[in-house]
């Protein structure tokens, strides 16, 4: 427990040494480029929340199994915008004479935190569902069958009773040739789901219940139920 509390001290400590450090530079940056005042600490926040709001719906997006293209972007973009204030106060522009560009950068990064910001609020959580595989045209075709059989039609042969049980597996295998795969990570939300279902009402998950809540069209419910 010791050792696990060491290691997580250390991680804080260096996420807090990184993060002040990256902190200075964003504001040394834009007070150079005649962002003064509390302007000038309201860049380096702008960027930092910027970074970890798109870092955080990056990886909600990817447990969710939707994709984490447009987070993704803004990720790149604030990372970017924190990397090169670093390299920039690293001695190799003069905080003195900032050039003319860096200067519309600095001025113009609100409004693009601002529209990355509404953009990462307003994602829209839609699954991505796989399409059920087209059947070919060897699939549509009925089996060729022999019109006789030793002699007689196959009419004519006695129908063998049906077993309960046979007809029961047949359904089962219906259902399962039916089911369309998902993707591992959609497959984990519906196992957790089902879970906190089960520890809240302490009987299994129904399958509509669980793709519902899933948001999936009642064609997944087949899928869902395979997993669960």
């Amino acid at each position: 427990m010791r050792a696990h509390l060491a290691r997580v001290d250390a991680v804080i400590i260096q996420a807090v040494i990184a993060g002040a450090l990256s902190f200075s530079h964003l504001h040394d940056l834009a007070e150079a480029a005649g962002q003064g005042g509390w302007k000038a600490w309201a860049y380096p926040v702008s960027v930092d929340l910027l970074l970890v709001a798109a870092w955080r719906r990056m990886r909600e997006q990817q447990r969710a199994g939707y994709s984490a293209g447009g987070p993704r972007l803004w990720f790149l973009v604030a990372l970017a915008a924190s990397l090169g204030a670093n390299v920039a106060t690293a001695g190799l522009l003069d905080l003195d004479d900032v050039p003319a560009s860096l200067r519309v950068v600095v001025a113009g990064w609100p409004a693009v935190a601002f529209f990355g910001g509404t953009l990462l609020a307003h994602t829209p959580r839609t699954p991505q569902v796989l399409a059920a595989p087209a059947a070919s045209e060897t699939d549509t075709e009925p089996p060729s069958t022999p019109a006789e059989v030793d002699g007689h039609h196959r009419d004519a042969l006695p129908v063998p009773p049906t077993d309960p049980a046979v007809e029961e597996g047949a359904s089962v295998a219906l259902v399962s040739a039916a089911a369309v795969p998902l993707p591992p990570a959609l497959v984990e939300r519906v196992q957790v789901l089902a879970e906190e279902h089960r520890a809240t009402t302490g009987r299994p998950a129904d399958p509509d219940t669980v793709r519902a809540r899933l948001g999936l069209p009642p064609s997944m419910t087949p899928s869902v139920a395979a997993h669960l």
